[in-house]
């Protein structure tokens, strides 16, 4: 279990999801856990979990990869902000953004204002590791992603630092990072 996580009785965790009023919104780099930490994090709480890049596919009806090489980052980026303001209105409990969304500075205001926001924050060897699983991160393809990875994090760390939450996203299993998440809203509440 890491450090910041305690062991919670169901009772505990349905008090501390009860007192969440509105959507919990998960940012951080690529690869941080934000999709599986949500999923496993809105399982805990009894909420329901949407990933932010799922919308966009869907909406688009064509993936994330496919929008980067048609149109370019900043046409994503304000289907993102639109997207994400469309997925706190509904009232999702959990959200998963994509790694970029909270550098933007439209998305990071409406996300700090109309939810809670937690960083997933990662160390660049795990993110590394994660993203190589899967070819889908479009950042990643022309060059090497470990230096990619280590100036993005460079890059967005003050964006994401101004999340009120911060949890560290560690190898162990998914669910202590959701039980840390867990633990810091209710500390932060």
């Amino acid at each position: 279990m890491t450090q910041e996580a305690e062991i919670r009785t169901d009772a505990e965790i349905a008090r501390i999801a009860r007192r969440i009023d509105r959507p919990v919104v998960l940012v951080g780099l690529m690869g941080a856990g934000k999709s599986t930490v949500g999923r496993k994090l809105a399982a805990l709480l009894g909420k329901s979990f949407v990933d932010a890049d799922e919308a966009i596919e869907d909406a688009a009806q064509m993936c994330v990869a496919e929008i980067f090489d048609r149109f370019g980052e900043d046409y994503f980026r304000d289907g993102e902000r639109r997207v994400i303001a469309r997925l706190i209105e509904e009232g999702h409990g959990v959200i998963a953004t994509g790694g970029g969304a909270f550098v933007n500075d439209t998305t990071r205001k409406m996300i700090l204002e109309e939810a809670i926001a937690v960083w997933i924050d990662c160390d660049v060897e795990t993110l590394v590791e994660r993203t190589a699983r899967r070819d889908v991160r479009p950042l990643l393809r022309n060059g090497d992603p470990r230096e990619i990875l280590t100036r993005l994090l460079q890059e967005r760390k003050p964006f994401y630092a101004q999340a009120p939450i911060r949890v560290t996203g560690e190898d162990g299993p998914h669910v202590e990072t959701a039980m840390a998440i867990v633990e810091a809203i209710d500390r932060w509440l």
